[in-house]
């Protein structure tokens, strides 16, 4: 790096696309290092486009670790680092006082970057929550509390195809031989299921996500990117799922795969997690601030094969604000695994799908009448569209 840089850690993207399309350019903040905190980037930017009316950003976001605002995730202005570090050990309060008028600051950039069309969205690191918890303008008018002028990626991002409603998260399996041939082994049957699965008739609504998923299996070995474990991730549907495992289990009872595999996936996924400002910001029924997903989803997971589950907070966003449900489950080539997998990989994802269909989601409710269609022991209530009008007219 120049001696002449700021040492702050930021990423600025120019991309070139079409003479139609032209190109945008990304700001995101993140963690600040020493000297050069992330939200004088931002006043940065809002002093040049004052001075000389250049928008240096069209889009923008941030990535410092409110989740831990108090406790070195987010450094204040008016302090250096080193006397941030000292303040934070020995005057908790007032460190807390400095990080949210640090806060104010930085929204009131961002709203005037915004103004002047600069696009904005919450990372899902807590931004907007401790912003509004220390006063700033962020709150959408005329909305409930908890409902924020900038969406989040999740509600706006992945929103515009909804892959959690397509039945879409990381599903990760980790082979516990530490064998990289193992790993090879279950690449190139992952590869063979999701690739017949797509050649199959998967609709075209998800055939950009099995594409995706062939071309990542294909090039995974050459980028190096396992640093431990033995293992993979990738983002797959129940289906895929289903089918990755009985592949996985099968090669394991004829002696492919040397020891067994471990299935398992991340909380930010279909099902699993109830986090308002993160995950389940796009439900917009009312039951996004309910924790009963998560709750559900590890008690319906024991009760169909599980090897473990478990129920934990954090992840992210910060201790309170978020309950996180997981599982593990060890294929060993046994018959019986098969019975599991089937039937907790299932319920695992479909009962995030069941939500997001109630919540009005029309992705969600197509894949859920193939689901039922596909299997007849299946039970679920589908939701139908209300007309407004004709309520307001029985009311």
């Amino acid at each position: 790096m120049p001696e002449n840089r700021s040492p702050l850690f930021l990423t600025t993207i120019t991309t070139e696309c079409s003479p139609e399309i032209g190109y945008s350019r990304v700001l995101i903040c993140m963690m600040a290092r020493k000297e050069s905190p992330g939200w004088r980037t931002w006043e940065r930017i809002v002093k040049e486009y004052e001075t000389t009316g250049e928008l240096l950003a069209d889009l923008g976001s941030d990535q410092t670790s409110l989740h831990n605002p108090f406790g070195g995730g987010y450094y204040p202005v008016d302090l250096s680092y080193e006397e941030a570090q000292e303040v934070m050990a020995r005057e908790p309060e007032r460190f807390k006082k400095c990080v949210q008028e640090s806060l104010r600051r930085q929204v009131d950039a961002i709203n005037k970057l915004a103004g002047v069309g600069m696009f904005f969205w919450d990372y899902g690191n807590a931004f907007l929550k401790e912003a509004s918890n220390a006063g700033a303008d962020v709150h959408k008018p005329n909305a409930p509390p908890g409902v924020f002028k900038y969406p989040s990626y999740v509600q706006d991002i992945m929103g515009q195809v909804d892959v959690f409603s397509m039945g879409f998260g990381p599903f990760r399996w980790i082979c516990t031989s530490g064998l990289k041939e193992d790993l090879d082994t279950t690449d190139q049957l992952a590869l063979t299921v999701l690739q017949d699965i797509a050649g199959k008739g998967a609709p075209d609504s998800i055939q950009q996500q099995y594409h995706d998923n062939t071309r990542w299996l294909r090039e995974a070995d050459q980028h190096k990117l396992v640093v431990g474990s033995q293992a993979r991730i990738l983002y797959s549907n129940e289906v895929g799922r289903v089918a990755m495992a009985l592949a996985f289990n099968k090669a394991i009872q004829e002696g492919r795969i040397k020891a067994p595999v471990v299935l398992s996936r991340d909380h930010h996924d279909v099902s699993g997690t109830d986090s308002p400002f993160r995950e389940t910001s796009n439900i917009e029924d009312g039951s996004k601030f309910c924790a009963d997903m998560a709750i559900q989803n590890v008690i319906g997971d024991s009760f169909r094969g599980a090897t473990w589950v478990s129920i934990h907070n954090g992840g992210g966003v910060g201790w309170g604000e978020v309950i996180n449900g997981g599982f593990g489950l060890v294929l060993d080539g046994t018959q019986g695994v098969c019975v599991k997998a089937s039937q907790m990989l299932s319920w695992d994802v479909l009962n995030g799908i069941s939500r997001r269909s109630w919540a009005g989601h029309p992705l969600a409710k197509g894949v859920l009448r193939e689901a039922v269609e596909a299997n007849p022991k299946l039970q679920v209530t589908i939701p139908h569209e209300v007309d407004d009008v004709i309520v307001g007219e029985a009311l």
